[in-house]
């Protein structure tokens, strides 16, 4: 299994963003929010959002994205044909980054949860 983050695993035009957030299926915590939306390809896609009103510095922007980025990368192959963008709510620093992403996860696995059930 190949745990790549390739351009082709990631949401880069507008359109893409805009069509997951019109579908409006989506799951929020204090730390995320995720939009889903199924995209018809044998692989997940990634697009992430963090606004300079959940952290004004570049430096820590980048770290939440990076940290996101970075699980994703580890747990795409469970994640199956979806576009997700997630949502940053509130910012995070290296002290309590396990916290956020365990809440990342439970976010994850409640939406592939709800996808499954629907589908059914």
């Amino acid at each position: 299994m190949a745990y790549h983050f390739r351009r082709a695993h990631r949401l880069l035009k507008t359109d893409d963003f805009s069509s997951v957030f019109s579908l409006r299926q989506s799951r929020g915590n204090a730390f995320f929010q995720v939009h889903i939306r199924p995209n018809g390809l044998s692989h997940a896609r990634l697009g992430l959002v963090v606004g300079k009103k959940v952290a004004k510095r570049a430096n820590r922007r980048n770290y939440i994205k990076r940290s996101v980025r970075e699980w994703f990368r580890l747990h795409q192959h469970g994640l199956g044909g979806n576009d997700y963008v997630v949502r940053a709510r509130q910012p995070f620093v290296r002290e309590n980054r396990g916290e956020a992403i365990t809440a990342l996860a439970a976010l994850f696995a409640k939406l592939t949860r709800c996808r499954a059930s629907s589908s059914s």
